[in-house]
């Protein structure tokens, strides 16, 4: 139209008129210039209304009326009944039309679709949809999918679960497996109800299974979070029985891969799925693979280092009458087996920890030296620090030089003590019980020890095998009921929740609750974990008998052992536990609303859950129990584990609170969510923390800040420095109260956790949740009542490191990149004993300048070794995590090479890279650096910085050289090569690795240039 309009006057008058066709030249007029005079129009809109509502009028008048109102209540902000009539407009309202007007209606009709269907979900009825609205979303999913948008589509797709046109969008997209992957953690990090969740992970395997060459990896995952073990045994079955050797590698990478996840029963259930090799005669091959331990079972006296490997030699015997292609499965059938039951990474990572082990024995003198002697708190924490330092190591030095301070600990102290071998040498399968033997209760003529250390000997069994207790579950229940010493009790109630951990196992259930039943506190305390430890996550309705019997007892400890049991039975059960938590959160008797609290905190683990959050700050501000208002804070820290930037800035205000309480709770709800990350809001908000006024809010801040800062190294953050030495004064500090020491002591032990090779993870590389490890925590964190859960944090310490296996699942010598400055990762410099101590006699004072003087020339000697070593590639820089880094601590004290010119060198810039050598230590940090070289004789099967990785071999016919031979020396026999039975029989004193020992000697090997 030429002409310029300044009013919409005369068109509204012809609105009036009695002929159609007018008043058809008005609306599409008006619907050109709404833009500009809608105010005008607006004083006229019951007029077009009339005009939609008249039946007489023609379908496509109608429709232009209806746009035009909807245009006109759109600039008026009444957007419902804007969308209600664009609705009314049908194909006039166009979905590609790229204007504001329906850009917005778009995302008000998605909105309001999504709604509708999700509100229909969870009422479990038909959602009543307008069909035209429908048909809005449809053309909106369409449209993003044609145009290639499928992001977008998929996001739409999941909110409005279409789980058809998610399909379609996947299926059409250019990058399946990208898509499928994006998907994935669409579906963990947004879908909020965990019934919705499966839903779409179901749909999404489905996709997976139609792919020509599917990602059994990711497939795998999701069957595990869908809990369904025939679909993951069946697809590994496949992959063992084909003739490709690549695809047993992708077997046993994904079995690797679940047991990151730690779900010990649905494991197991994989495990008895696979079936057995046929073979002609088919009663040869029965005794060799029944299960080994159901042998040891019907036999509890059967010693248990007859473990997995007399199976398999018992299998490979019985080969010779079986056609190849059976016996190539049943070799590879019993290597998954041990994959499955954990025994293969336990074992490797034991080696591992053994072998890299820096731990820095002076830190544990200075603390021994300070701590006065009468004070028993101050001495079990510096035991409690040992094993956490020492955890999975073996290396039990320390306990052995300090033998008669050792004997000063009496009753649970003695407890502990024993308990924490437990925590040294956690995952020593083979030797757990003759280690522990001196210990353990004896049979026949009457108890011979003290009942705190047979009690404590039964809780490190249960820790040494944590989430893997096949071989020891039956001792422990033995050794349950054949006691009522409430202490010997209390121990094994521990050592069979963590043995069986998961299970949900009936007769040991049965055990445990006939404990509780005797209604004695220190024993009931243990029994009501203990059932928590066994049901977790199975929501079984076992937890409303324990809540009954939480109302009856008087005792606050068993009231508190309970209340924590019940919040672990529905781990991870998100809005199915919604009734459970109400009705504990409701509860009179403060204890139980504080186990509501720990319910909350672990059925909604690590899924950042608005509604969860919501009740938990609530009960943080409203409830009248400090106890209560303490966890409320600290469970937020478990919701939260999976987004750790949120956490600080959600509990930075709680953090200034003026009731201590929750300020504990909020420095521990940062140190659980941040674990191992170094965050630097997380720091930051911890620091005023250790200097509060309250002792027990520094204890809190400390134990969480060496939680953050684990395996974080002083170049990356010069605060983690400052904090060491602020740990090193408050525990050299005589007026120091013994709260915060108790929690300095603890810290300086978490910071140097496993060796200074382990960190805190919660969640595995594939996101799934540790099950172990939050649940290790959720216990530890009661260490506020009972010192002895402190251990559990042992739970939740993963090595960081690099293992690459290759078919037989060995680990042989290979070499990759970390593409940063080797500064930023290294180990923490070995301290040097303070010349100003000298009134206490030590042995000689080394000075720090000569002690750094000895550094430096080992340090340059060390690069020579290795210069020479890789002559030609330039992993000069590499001295810092050498293979040569696996010597003994005796070494690393003993040897002083005088070389004269330490100061020449120094000039040198530090290396941009180095080489790392399988296996190797690669904290969280570094793994975005790590790059596998070109030309390498090895192949990752999938490209992962860190774990167990299976790497393909593309030179199978020349020899190969292993590295991490130098086992613990008791268990190099015993390792899945060989059968171990011999090994166990030597006494346990010679098991345990003297620290003093020389190296072994090289292996003879060819220099070539």
């Amino acid at each position: 139209m030429a002409t310029m309009v300044s009013s919409a006057g005369g068109l509204l008058a012809m609105l009036n008129e009695s002929h159609p066709m007018l008043k058809f030249h008005a609306l599409s007029n008006l619907n050109t210039f709404v833009d500009y005079f809608w105010p005008e129009i607006s004083t006229s809109v019951p007029i077009i209304e009339s005009l939609y509502e008249d039946e007489e009028f023609d379908q496509r008048q109608r429709q232009l009326a209806a746009l035009l109102v909807s245009k006109v209540f759109y600039y008026l902000g009444e957007l419902n009944d804007s969308l209600s009539y664009a609705l009314g407009a049908g194909p006039l309202f166009d979905v590609s039309e790229d204007s504001d007007y329906v850009h917005t209606l778009l995302a008000k009709a998605i909105d309001e679709y999504a709604s509708l269907k999700s509100r229909a979900a969870e009422s479990n009825d038909e959602a009543l949809v307008d069909p035209r609205l429908e048909a809005i979303v449809e053309r909106m999913l369409d449209k993003c999918i044609v145009d290639g948008r499928y992001q977008q589509a998929m996001g739409m797709a999941v909110e409005c679960r279409r789980l058809d046109k998610l399909e379609e969008a996947i299926t059409r997209s250019d990058n399946v497996h990208g898509t499928l992957s994006y998907c994935i953690n669409i579906s963990h990090s947004f879908i909020n109800r965990r019934e919705y969740r499966r839903e779409v992970l179901r749909c999404l395997v489905k996709v997976y299974q139609k792919l020509p060459s599917p990602d059994y990896l990711s497939i795998c995952q999701c069957l595990m979070f869908l809990d369904e073990p025939e679909g993951v045994a069946s697809i590994l079955e496949k992959l063992l029985r084909s003739d490709n050797k690549d695809d047993a590698l992708l077997a046993f990478q994904i079995a690797f891969d679940l047991v990151e996840n730690e779900h010990q029963a649905f494991l197991l259930n994989v495990r008895d799925r696979l079936s057995n090799p046929k073979s002609q005669p088919s009663e040869s091959v029965q005794p060799g693979n029944s299960d080994p331990d159901s042998a040891q079972n019907e036999n509890p006296g059967a010693s248990e280092d007859v473990e997995m490997t007399d199976g398999s030699r018992a299998l490979t015997g019985r080969l010779l009458d079986m056609d190849p292609n059976e016996a190539l499965y049943a070799e590879r059938l019993t290597k998954i087996k041990g994959i499955l039951s954990g025994e293969t990474s336990i074992q490797l990572t034991l080696q591992f920890l053994y072998s890299h082990n820096k731990s820095d024995l002076l830190i544990l003198k200075t603390i021994k030296q300070s701590v006065e002697m009468r004070n028993s708190v101050c001495h079990s924490a510096t035991i409690y620090a040992n094993a956490i330092m020492h955890a999975g190591t073996t290396v039990d030095t320390f306990l052995r030089e300090n033998l008669d301070w050792l004997s000063r600990a009496t009753n649970w102290a003695k407890f502990s003590a024993t308990a924490g071998l437990g925590v040294i040498h956690r995952g020593h399968l083979q030797q757990g019980r003759s280690l522990m033997a001196p210990y353990l209760p004896q049979s026949g003529a009457g108890g011979g020890g003290s009942p705190y250390s047979e009690g404590g000997a039964l809780y490190a069994l249960g820790l040494i095998h944590a989430n893997h207790g096949e071989g020891i579950k039956q001792f422990l229940r033995d050794s349950l009921r054949s006691t009522n010493v409430e202490v010997i009790q209390h121990g094994a109630c521990l050592g069979l929740g963590l043995a069986a951990l998961g299970t949900a196992d009936e007769d040991i259930y049965d055990d445990i609750k006939n404990v509780l039943y005797t209604d004695s506190a220190v024993a009931g305390e243990a029994a009501g974990i203990s059932m928590g430890l066994l049901m977790v996550g199975t929501a079984s309705e076992k937890a409303s008998e324990m809540l009954t019997y939480a109302h009856e007892t008087q005792h606050e400890k068993i009231i508190r052992g309970l209340a924590l049991g019940i919040a672990l039975t529905v781990y991870g059960r998100e809005e199915e536990a919604d009734t459970l938590i109400e009705q504990m959160t409701r509860d009179q008797d403060p204890i139980l609303r504080y186990g509501g609290m720990y319910a909350l905190a672990l059925a909604y683990q690590g899924t950042a859950n608005n509604k969860a959050i919501r009740q938990l700050l609530h009960f943080a501000v409203s409830d009248v129990s400090d106890d209560v208002r303490r966890t409320a804070v600290l469970a937020l820290g478990f919701v939260l584990y999976s987004e750790p930037e949120q956490t600080p800035r959600i509990v930075s205000l709680l953090s200034e609170s003026y009731n201590p309480h929750v300020r504990y709770g909020a420095a521990l709800a940062v140190g659980i969510s941040c674990a191992g990350t170094g965050l630097s809001e997380a720091i930051s908000l911890l620091e005023p923390l250790t200097s509060d006024v309250v002792d027990f809010v520094r204890q809190g801040a400390l134990i969480a800040m060496a939680m953050v800062m684990v395996q974080i190294s002083e170049t990356s953050d010069s605060r983690v420095g400052t904090f060491r030495r602020q740990l090193e004064k408050i525990i050299l500090d005589k007026h120091e109260d013994t709260m915060s020491k108790m929690g300095a002591i603890l810290a300086s032990g978490i910071l140097d956790a496993g060796g200074r090779n382990v960190t805190i993870r919660l969640l595995s590389k594939t996101k799934h949740d540790k099950v172990t490890a939050v649940v290790g925590l959720a216990v530890f964190s009661q260490f506020w009542y009972w010192y002895p859960l402190i251990y559990f944090v042992s739970l939740s310490f993963s090595p960081t490191a690099f293992i690459g296996l290759n078919y037989d699942l060995k680990v042989p010598t290979f070499e990759f990149l970390s593409h940063a400055k080797p500064s930023l990762f290294e180990y923490p410099r070995p301290t040097t004993v303070p010349s100003a101590t000298s009134t206490v006699k030590l042995p000689t004072a080394v000075l720090s300048t000569s002690a750094k003087a000895k550094a430096r020339a080992k340090k340059e000697a060390e690069q020579k070794v290795n210069t020479e070593k890789s002559a030609g590639t330039e992993s000069s820089s590499s001295a810092g995590q050498s293979s040569g880094k696996g010597k003994s601590a005796a070494e690393k004290d003993g040897d002083s090479m005088q070389v004269d010119s330490p100061s020449e060198k120094k000039a040198e810039p530090e290396a941009s890279f180095e080489i790392l050598t399988n296996p190797a230590r690669v904290v969280p940090a570094q793994e975005k650096f790590i790059k596998f070289l070109e030309e390498s004789r090895y192949v990752p099967v999938k490209l992962a910085p860190s774990g167990f990785v299976l790497l393909r071999d593309l030179r199978p016919t020349e020899p190969e050289v292993l590295s991490l031979t130098d086992a613990p020396s008791s268990t190099t026999a015993s390792s899945p090569a060989g059968g171990g039975s011999a090994t166990g029989q030597q006494s346990a004193a010679s098991s345990a690795m003297a620290v003093d020992e020389e190296p072994q000697p090289p292996q003879a090997f060819e220099y070539t240039s």
